[in-house]
Protein backbone atom coordinates (compact mmCIF):
# COMPACT_ATOMS: atom_id res chain seq x y z
CA UNK A 1 0.00 0.00 0.00
CA UNK A 2 2.85 2.37 0.82
CA UNK A 3 4.31 1.90 -2.67
CA UNK A 4 0.90 2.57 -4.23
CA UNK A 5 0.66 5.90 -2.40
CA UNK A 6 4.22 6.86 -3.32
CA UNK A 7 3.64 5.96 -6.98
CA UNK A 8 0.34 7.86 -7.12
CA UNK A 9 1.81 10.94 -5.43
CA UNK A 10 5.13 10.96 -7.38
CA UNK A 11 3.95 13.45 -10.02
CA UNK A 12 3.40 16.05 -7.29
CA UNK A 13 7.06 16.19 -6.29
CA UNK A 14 8.26 18.94 -8.63
CA UNK A 15 4.97 20.84 -8.39
CA UNK A 16 4.25 21.33 -4.69
CA UNK A 17 5.99 23.05 -1.82
CA UNK A 18 6.37 21.85 0.88
CA UNK A 19 6.84 18.21 -0.17
CA UNK A 20 3.97 15.80 0.40
CA UNK A 21 3.67 14.16 3.79
CA UNK A 22 3.37 10.90 1.82
CA UNK A 23 7.16 10.97 1.58
CA UNK A 24 7.34 10.57 5.36
CA UNK A 25 5.13 7.49 5.45
CA UNK A 26 6.62 4.22 6.62
CA UNK A 27 5.11 0.76 6.90
CA UNK A 28 4.73 1.39 10.63
CA UNK A 29 2.99 4.76 10.16
CA UNK A 30 0.66 3.29 7.52
CA UNK A 31 -0.27 0.55 9.97
CA UNK A 32 -0.88 3.14 12.70
CA UNK A 33 -3.16 5.17 10.38
CA UNK A 34 -5.09 2.02 9.48
CA UNK A 35 -5.50 1.04 13.14
CA UNK A 36 -6.62 4.51 14.26
CA UNK A 37 -9.10 5.05 11.45
CA UNK A 38 -10.53 3.19 8.49
CA UNK A 39 -8.55 2.09 5.48
CA UNK A 40 -10.43 1.46 2.24
CA UNK A 41 -8.68 -0.61 -0.42
CA UNK A 42 -9.54 -1.24 -4.07
CA UNK A 43 -8.37 -4.35 -5.88
CA UNK A 44 -8.41 -5.34 -9.52
CA UNK A 45 -8.06 -9.11 -9.61
CA UNK A 46 -5.55 -9.61 -6.79
CA UNK A 47 -3.65 -6.34 -7.37
CA UNK A 48 -4.03 -3.41 -4.99
CA UNK A 49 -4.96 -0.46 -7.22
CA UNK A 50 -6.40 2.17 -4.88
CA UNK A 51 -6.69 3.27 -1.28
CA UNK A 52 -7.76 6.00 1.06
CA UNK A 53 -7.72 6.58 4.80
CA UNK A 54 -10.74 7.83 6.72
CA UNK A 55 -10.98 9.33 10.19
CA UNK A 56 -13.51 11.51 11.93
CA UNK A 57 -12.51 15.16 12.09
CA UNK A 58 -15.01 17.35 13.92
CA UNK A 59 -18.31 17.04 12.02
CA UNK A 60 -16.84 15.36 8.93
CA UNK A 61 -15.29 12.12 7.80
CA UNK A 62 -11.82 13.17 6.62
CA UNK A 63 -10.26 11.54 3.56
CA UNK A 64 -6.48 11.23 3.51
CA UNK A 65 -3.91 9.68 1.20
CA UNK A 66 -6.42 9.06 -1.57
CA UNK A 67 -4.40 7.16 -4.16
CA UNK A 68 -5.08 5.25 -7.38
CA UNK A 69 -2.42 3.43 -9.36
CA UNK A 70 -1.12 5.87 -11.99
CA UNK A 71 -1.71 3.36 -14.79
CA UNK A 72 -5.38 3.01 -13.82
CA UNK A 73 -6.37 6.59 -13.13
CA UNK A 74 -9.53 7.69 -14.94
CA UNK A 75 -10.86 4.10 -14.85
CA UNK A 76 -13.50 4.77 -12.17
CA UNK A 77 -11.52 3.37 -9.24
CA UNK A 78 -11.36 6.73 -7.47
CA UNK A 79 -15.12 7.21 -7.85
CA UNK A 80 -15.77 3.77 -6.38
CA UNK A 81 -13.48 4.51 -3.43
CA UNK A 82 -15.24 7.84 -2.91
CA UNK A 83 -18.61 6.09 -2.97
CA UNK A 84 -17.33 3.64 -0.35
CA UNK A 85 -16.24 6.64 1.77
CA UNK A 86 -19.74 8.13 1.42
CA UNK A 87 -21.27 4.80 2.41
CA UNK A 88 -19.02 4.64 5.48
CA UNK A 89 -19.96 8.20 6.46
CA UNK A 90 -23.66 7.35 6.19
CA UNK A 91 -23.12 4.19 8.23
CA UNK A 92 -21.56 6.34 10.96
CA UNK A 93 -24.25 9.01 10.75
CA UNK A 94 -21.81 11.64 9.43
CA UNK A 95 -23.20 13.99 6.80
CA UNK A 96 -20.02 15.49 5.34
CA UNK A 97 -16.79 14.33 3.72
CA UNK A 98 -13.71 16.55 3.91
CA UNK A 99 -10.32 16.44 2.22
CA UNK A 100 -7.38 18.68 1.51
CA UNK A 101 -5.51 19.10 -1.73
CA UNK A 102 -2.60 21.28 -2.64
CA UNK A 103 -3.16 24.70 -4.17
CA UNK A 104 -0.99 23.85 -7.18
CA UNK A 105 -2.91 20.70 -8.12
CA UNK A 106 -5.78 22.34 -9.98
CA UNK A 107 -6.62 19.13 -11.83
CA UNK A 108 -7.34 17.54 -8.44
CA UNK A 109 -9.59 20.47 -7.52
CA UNK A 110 -11.58 19.83 -10.71
CA UNK A 111 -11.73 16.06 -10.16
CA UNK A 112 -13.01 16.50 -6.61
CA UNK A 113 -15.52 19.13 -7.76
CA UNK A 114 -16.91 16.56 -10.23
CA UNK A 115 -17.41 14.28 -7.19
CA UNK A 116 -19.45 16.97 -5.44
CA UNK A 117 -16.77 18.70 -3.35
CA UNK A 118 -16.56 22.47 -2.97
CA UNK A 119 -13.72 24.59 -1.66
CA UNK A 120 -14.44 25.78 1.86
CA UNK A 121 -11.10 27.11 3.12
CA UNK A 122 -7.43 27.64 2.42
CA UNK A 123 -4.69 26.55 4.80
CA UNK A 124 -0.97 27.11 5.10
CA UNK A 125 1.65 24.62 6.14
CA UNK A 126 3.83 25.65 9.06
CA UNK A 127 6.42 28.21 8.02
CA UNK A 128 4.55 29.40 4.91
CA UNK A 129 2.95 32.81 4.60
CA UNK A 130 0.81 31.83 1.62
CA UNK A 131 -1.93 29.23 1.19
CA UNK A 132 -0.47 25.82 0.39
CA UNK A 133 -3.64 23.68 0.55
CA UNK A 134 -7.34 24.02 0.10
CA UNK A 135 -10.03 22.29 2.12
CA UNK A 136 -12.90 20.78 0.16
CA UNK A 137 -16.13 19.38 1.59
CA UNK A 138 -19.03 17.40 0.15
CA UNK A 139 -22.34 16.18 1.52
CA UNK A 140 -22.69 12.43 1.65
Amino acid sequence: MLQLVLDAFAYMGPRIDPPSSALRLTPKSVQAHAESGTLLLAYRASDLVGCLFLHQKNDALYIGKFAVSPTLQHAGIGRKLMQAARDEARRRGIGTLELETRVELTENHAAFARMGFIKTAETSHQGFDRPTSIVMRAPV
